[in-house]
């Protein structure tokens, strides 16, 4: 009976034949060792891997001049909200520029203590005549 049936046809093989598997399956191990011996050399031998948790943090410089910034340049200043922003900018447009730094003290909401913490940040304040010269913008390292 077995033989007068004809053998069953096998699928076509859609994907690689064994010895392609093997081969593939080679090269991989082979990449996986390549990159396990490139990161131990780069991390335990020179030790050039860059660990975020002890990495200083990156510090932004920046300075503002209260008299030309719009609100949006403000509330960048430590402390600083979106409405206090607004009142600087308000009491500027009423009264007209900031004579001195101190003066920013007649806004509501400015006391000693959140002027003192945004000194570093503002930029000197220059009388109008002196204006011209002043030096063009400089990048604070």
């Amino acid at each position: 009976m077995s033989a007068d049936k004809p053998a069953e046809p096998r699928p076509p093989n859609l994907f690689l034949r064994r010895a392609d598997q093997a081969a593939v399956a080679l090269l991989a191990l082979f990449a996986l060792a390549a990159i396990s011996v490139y990161w131990f050399s780069q991390a335990k031998l020179r030790g050039r891997l860059i660990d975020i948790d002890r990495s200083d943090r990156p510090v932004a410089k920046f300075q503002v001049d209260i008299n030309t910034a719009n609100w949006s340049e403000l509330i960048q200043l430590p402390g600083m909200g979106e409405t206090l922003a607004k009142r600087i900018v308000e009491w500027r447009t009423k009264h007209g520029r900031f004579a001195t730094v101190d003066q920013l003290r007649q806004v509501s909401g400015v006391g000693p203590k959140r002027l003192e913490s945004w000194w570093p940040y503002l930029r000197p304040i220059v009388p109008i005549g002196d204006q011209a010269n002043l030096p063009r913008a400089r990048i604070s390292d």
